[in-house]
Order: C-alpha cells, then sequence, then structure tokens
C-alpha cells in the first residue's frame, strides 16, 4: 500500500516516521516543501504520480490564538486543504485518516467525557475551521476515519511540556490555569495507534468519527506540577491561576476530555495512561 502523510516535520508527523519504521507498506512522508496541500491540482498530481491508496492527514494551523487574526488562511488548510485530500481520495476509491482535535467541543457546558456524537460548538477560529474540515470529508463521500485528540506534546517543535520544561527549570514562580481540564496526549502515542491501524488495515469498514487522546484527566496546572516533578524542577513555585488572568482572543473548552470507547472497541487498542507517557517523553528529552 502506498501512503502519503501530510504535515511530516510537525510533531504527529515526525513520531509517525518513528512508528513507520520496518512497514511493509510504502510511507511518502511530505511537508509544505514538497506538496502544498491546499494546491488542489497538486495533491492530485501526487496522488497519481505515487498512486496512493491512503492519506494520513497530520498537517494543519494550530496556533489557536493567531488563527483568530488569520482566519482566512485557518480556513484554507484546515478546511479546503482537508477537502482537497478527501476529493483525490473520493476519486481514487481510496482511504483517508484525518486528524482533529477536541476544540470542535469549546463551548460545550458540564464535565462528562465527550463521545463523537457530542454536539460540536467551537468557540472560535481555529475550532470552527477544524469542524469545516471534518464536514468537508464527510461531504466528499470519501472512506474516512477521523481521529479528534487532544493537548497533543512530543519531543519535537513547539508544545506545552518542552514550555513548561525550560520555565520550570528558570523561573522561581509560575502561574498556570487550573479552570482547563482535558488529556495530554503523548504524539508517540497517537502515531504509534495510526501505524497499527493501518498495518492491520483496520480502518477497512470501519469508516467515521473516534476519539483518540491518553487516559485520564487532568488541569493545565497539574500537567505542569507533574512535569516539573518527573524532571526534578522542585525549585519553581508553581501557583494555580484562573483563565481570565491570561487574556486570549479565544476562548478555550474548561473541559475537553474525550471518550475513547468507541476507539478501543473498533480498533482493539490499549491506550497508555497520561502519566506514563508523560514520563517517558521528558525522560527522552532530558536525555537528549
Amino acid at each position: 500500500m502506498n501512503i502519503l502523510v501530510t504535515g511530516a516535520n510537525g510533531q504527529l508527523g515526525t513520531s509517525l516516521r518513528l512508528a513507520a519504521e520496518g512497514s511493509n507498506d510504502r510511507y511518502i512522508f511530505t511537508d509544505v516543501a514538497e506538496l502544498d496541500i491546499t494546491d488542489k491540482e497538486a495533491v492530485k498530481k501526487m496522488v497519481a504520480d505515487e498512486a496512493v491508496d491512503l492519506i494520513v492527514n497530520c498537517a494543519a494551523y494550530t496556533n489557536v490564538d493567531r488563527a483568530e487574526s488569520d482566519a482566512e488562511f485557518a480556513e484554507k488548510l484546515n478546511a479546503g486543504a482537508a477537502a482537497n485530500l478527501a476529493e483525490a481520495m473520493a476519486a481514487r476509491n481510496g482511504w483517508l485518516i484525518h486528524v482533529s482535535t477536541d476544540y470542535v467541543f469549546g463551548g460545550l457546558p458540564g464535565n462528562t467525557p465527550r463521545t463523537e456524537d457530542a454536539e460540536a460548538c467551537p468557540t472560535g477560529v481555529y475550532g470552527v475551521t477544524k469542524l469545516h474540515g471534518e464536514e468537508a470529508i464527510e461531504k466528499s463521500g470519501c472512506k474516512a476515519v477521523i481521529l479528534r485528540t487532544a493537548w497533543l506534546y512530543s519531543e519535537y517543535g513547539k508544545n506545552f511540556v518542552k514550555t513548561m520544561l525550560n520555565l520550570t527549570a528558570t523561573k522561581p514562580e509560575l502561574k498556570v490555569v487550573f479552570d482547563q481540564v482535558g488529556t495530554p496526549t503523548y504524539a508517540q502515542d497517537l502515531a504509534d495507534a495510526i501505524a497499527d491501524i493501518v498495518a492491520r488495515r483496520a480502518f477497512e469498514g470501519n469508516e467515521g468519527i473516534y476519539h483518540y487522546s491518553n487516559e485520564g484527566a487532568i488541569s493545565w496546572y497539574d500537567f505542569t506540577q507533574a512535569i516539573a516533578e518527573i524532571a526534578g524542577n522542585t525549585s519553581c513555585d508553581i501557583q494555580p491561576c484562573h483563565s481570565d488572568e491570561f487574556p486570549s482572543p479565544v476562548t478555550r473548552p474548561s473541559y475537553s476530555v474525550l471518550d475513547k470507547t468507541k476507539f478501543k472497541a473498533t480498533f482493539g487498542q490499549k491506550i497508555p495512561y497520561w502519566g506514563t507517557s508523560l514520563r517517558r517523553c521528558v525522560k527522552n528529552l532530558m536525555q537528549s
């Protein structure tokens, strides 16, 4: 099988490179330098030239705050590009695995883990454009698996874990919000899950939306405490604060824990606990 990976230089794409090592399939890793997925004709040409059977779309506009002032490009990358990929694969009767986000539930009240059929109610441009991407894929008729995830971090690029490792090591005190609760997701866990689904062809006959994050739930404040403790950064005084102490152009989800019941039942995978995966990532970062 020929598998095209987009956004291959990001956190998830880089992790998928590792997960796909030794695969019997042919993976083609691309980022914007090799393929501009907002260019419909370029996508069609790549799919035809490489005889692509499956696309794994790891590309997205993920700067939540900046998206508020860059809505046109966020829509182009998160929705338009997703439509391009889906239409190209629909024409080949191929498959698309697309990564979406918990931000589609940004305004949903309550503290019950979100199921796939929960009402979508994004609160900002990022969530809206990612939802539009999901809708474009469904409209295309492409055979697709949409994986919503949350709080992604890794050893690569810029992310919360790397930022907090630095801040708790260098700052005497730090304030972190405690009124936003979700589940951190180690990119390597998600990449391994995707690679396993691909290797077993488990996507076949299982079109639809699924949720994947690590197990458990935690606030950003508690997450920071855990990062500092694992790293031994004990001299930083980490204090909880409210979200309104950090003004933002977009309202972030106050509770976005994803229910993984459907994913586990369909694909037969055990999902790691967030704390176990965090220790693994921090250990790797400290040894690098």
